[in-house]
């Protein structure tokens, strides 16, 4: 008779951190949330509608979740890029830019936008240069879109280079003996095992920037129905004692995000699925 030996476990029992991870979710994450919607219940829902869907909360919706997910598309183009070159090319300064990429997570986001303001201004590095071309960055809606790149471009890096890293060179080079070419082996061999990753890193990317506050307000302009993003909308029903009012526009935010993510999430399990089957 075959006597199994169950291995002592480092953490405590299943209940017990369970329990735990259920508590400190709730005193952290979920009683907050709650109390979001505790708040706007004071408000009908004909006085909560009528809150969130002025013309300039709907404008600031667009400008928020719009900038956001053009945001997040663009750091999943480039910043796959930048993963590729730290991963698969060795040259002088490397270290300097993968240091460079965290950046974005360590600056103030206050200073951030300063220093985005400063340089798209139309006196600014760059700005004088775009302003020959009719290009305005600084106090514009594309100024908000900049900033919202910037600060989400680590996520998309740090989560696709640890998939490029574990990539077995091997698989491409099978590849390319049974006659696929180079852009027949990135779609079919590359694109797949990033693809889970790419979207992850996305999905956080675009979540941190419908949140993000800090290096938005120096650098949108912050008019009414322009260059108003919402937590700044926010922030000024706030200053006025709407409590309600914040909440309101605080919640449309969360179920939005909320449910962006979710079909993101379900987006890159369908697509794990689909590539272990075949």
């Amino acid at each position: 008779m075959n006597l199994i030996l169950k291995q002592p476990s480092v953490l405590p029992g299943f209940g017990l951190t369970l329990g735990f991870s259920i508590f400190y979710l709730s005193v952290i994450v979920l009683i907050p949330l709650s109390g979001l919607f505790v708040k706007t219940s004071a408000l009908s829902w004909g006085q909560f509608w009528e809150t969130i869907t002025t013309g300039r909360a709907i404008a600031s919706y667009q400008l928020t979740f719009g900038a956001s997910l053009v945001g997040a598309l663009i750091n999943g183009l480039f910043g796959s890029i930048i993963a590729w070159v730290l991963v698969r090319y060795r040259f002088p300064g490397r270290a300097l830019i993968d240091a460079l990429v965290d950046l974005p997570f360590a600056l103030p986001t206050a200073v951030a936008g300063i220093t985005l303001a400063a340089i798209y201004a139309s006196n600014g590095w760059l700005g004088r240069y775009l302003d020959l071309f009719g290009i305005k960055v600084a106090f514009t809606p594309l100024g908000v879109l900049v900033a919202l790149t910037f600060i989400g471009l680590p996520f998309v890096v740090r989560t696709v280079q640890p998939v490029l890293q574990d990539l077995d060179k091997e698989v491409e080079e099978a590849a390319t003996t049974l006659g696929a070419n180079r852009w027949q082996t990135f779609r079919a061999v590359i694109v797949p095992e990033l693809w889970p990753a790419l979207l992850t890193g996305m999905a956080m990317a675009f979540a941190r920037a419908v949140g993000e506050y800090g290096s938005v307000i120096f650098i949108a302009g912050n008019m009414p129905l322009k260059s108003e993003i919402t937590p700044l909308l926010i922030m000024t029903k706030l200053e006025q004692y709407d409590y309600t009012g914040a909440t309101a526009l605080g919640v449309v935010m969360l179920v939005t995000s909320f449910v962006l993510a979710l079909a993101i999430n379900l987006l890159q399990w369908w697509s794990s699925a689909r590539h272990m089957n075949q």
